[in-house]
């Protein structure tokens, strides 16, 4: 069998045989550097403006923005991005082929900024919240933003090239937290939120068509684009089934939480998207991509998979681990005293989003091969099953919310684990074997995080935080090294790109 190194380093000939490396390996990697670099420092930029921004504002005014965040949301599914994708999986494009998905991105976010304008006195009187209407009205602008971001966007993933993209993320979230940040220390409260994205997608938009050279004049005539029609509302059902699945709990708590309560969980809920939401999607751009390249090769692209999912579990479950065990530590000290009660509805969520996390990184291998049916299905899934449980959770305020993602999320990752690996080529005995060494680690670093603080006296949680957080990194860390540790060496010559041994796929 062929290493996972290999596998991404290698090109196979005629009989199979993997060939010295043609730089397909150098551009993924460079890609995501790139990416989720970028993505990294754009979300540091964004979180240090969010920090100064939450103290200036009220959990009322977060409960606001939630408000208008799921008619935006419920209608962008709508906006064209699946068409944009399809020409990332096609073999081949031309100017006609992307002018075809230029009058598609334009027509779609047209209509849908219109519609949003027309709706939002009727959102206003559901949350029964009058400025609902005006913040909604003005939002409306962002989706003529949307074909100046998703078309060159496409493109330059095509490419695989994601450094100009980097750069452009970067200067886009430096517009949105100053923004932000300069109307909340105005006084413009709830504004400060509208306003910050609307700068941000336009700078945004600005950025990627001068990156991608964008030069091709729309046209309205669609004969012959039947297939980006068909795998993108493939997808574009997908994105609709989502909206369902992630926003129907904001919706549904916005006729019974009051803006306070709702505020408190709509920015838990942030706070804990902020990996899956922010830092994985960089990793799915640049994976579905590699994945179709891969699959054109006629190469396996279960290797490549088994390694994402096993480093998207390395990173993201002791940062959710760590947060639910320090969560009043870390919302003290980073909110506020006014955001206390918002620490156990942190702390609950993170334990959900190690599960949302491995979920979220299948679909890019199942539409790369070209069965977007997998994905279709399982998002139906979700959106049946993530609102069911809502809507009994409800009745017990956040906390019931909470409880609801703990059944959702596992449940909703098994699924499409049953659906994913045979189409891949893995068993879920396999994929477990990969992913055991990292739940032993957590367990250890949730050990001794819990002994350190019921021996250690420490009142601030300031000083807490100081301890407890390098002391877990420490045991998750060193129960890696000295169990596992060809796999961190594994890991860790992949990321500098030095060979190793083969190891059995």
């Amino acid at each position: 069998m062929t290493s996972i190194h290999e596998t991404l380093t290698g090109q196979a000939n005629a009989t199979g045989t993997l060939q010295p490396d043609t730089g397909f390996a150098s551009r993924v990697r460079s890609a995501m550097v790139w990416r989720w670099g970028s993505q990294f420092l754009a979300q540091i930029i964004t979180w240090a403006s969010t920090l100064a921004v939450v103290r200036l504002l009220n959990p009322a005014d977060y409960g606001l923005f939630a408000m208008t965040q799921v008619v935006l949301a419920a209608l962008a599914f709508l906006n064209g991005y699946s068409f944009a994708t399809s020409l990332i999986q096609a073999n081949t494009i031309d100017k006609r082929r992307v002018s075809q998905v230029f009058g598609m991105l334009i027509l779609a976010n047209g209509g849908l900024a219109a519609t949003q304008f027309l709706l939002a006195p009727a959102a206003a009187a559901y949350y029964g919240q009058p400025l609902v209407k005006d913040m909604l009205q003005i939002q409306s602008v962002i989706f003529l933003a949307t074909p100046f971001i998703a078309l060159p966007s496409a493109l330059l993933a095509r490419r695989i090239e994601f450094r100009n993209q980097g750069v452009v993320n970067l200067g886009c979230a430096l517009v949105g937290a100053s923004t932000a940040l300069l109307l909340a220390w105005l006084g413009y409260g709830v504004w400060a939120l509208v306003y910050a994205p609307i700068a941000m997608v336009f700078a945004r938009a600005i950025g990627l068509t001068y990156a991608a050279r964008l030069l091709v004049m729309p046209t309205f005539n669609f004969r012959g684009a039947g297939d980006i029609l068909s795998f993108g509302g493939a997808l574009t059902l997908c994105q609709l089934f989502w909206i369902i699945q992630s926003q129907s709990d904001i919706f549904l708590a916005g006729r019974v939480f009051d803006t306070h309560a709702l505020g408190l969980y709509s920015e838990a809920l942030f706070l804990t998207l902020v990996i899956t939401g922010r830092f994985l999607p960089p990793i799915n751009e640049v994976a579905f991509p590699a994945y179709a390249e891969l699959a054109k090769a006629g190469q396996s692209i279960a290797p490549f998979f088994l390694r994402t999912q096993r480093t998207v579990l390395l990173v993201t479950a002791p940062i959710y681990i760590g947060l639910a065990l320090t969560a009043e530590d870390a919302i003290l000290t980073l909110f506020g005293p006014k955001w206390q009660e918002m620490a156990p509805i942190v702390a609950g969520l993170a334990l959900a989003m190690p599960a949302m996390a491995l979920q979220i990184v299948c679909s890019p291998a199942t539409n790369a091969l070209g069965r977007p049916r997998i994905y279709v299905t399982t998002a139906a899934i979700g959106a049946l099953l993530f609102p069911a449980l809502f809507v009994v959770g409800i009745a017990y305020g956040p906390m019931g919310l909470v409880h609801a993602w703990w059944v959702a999320a596992p449940a909703l990752l098994i699924v499409t684990l049953f659906f994913t690996l045979p189409a891949v080529g893995l068993s879920f005995a396999r994929l477990a074997t990969e992913l055991v060494p990292v739940v032993a680690a957590c367990v250890a670093m949730g050990l001794s995080v819990m002994l350190a603080e019921a021996v250690l006296p420490i009142d601030t949680p300031q000083l807490r935080l100081l301890v407890i957080v390098p002391l877990g990194a420490l045991a998750y860390g060193a129960t890696l090294w000295l169990f596992w540790r060809p796999m961190v060496v594994e890991t860790w010559a992949m990321l500098r790109q030095r060979r190793i041994a083969p190891a059995a796929a």
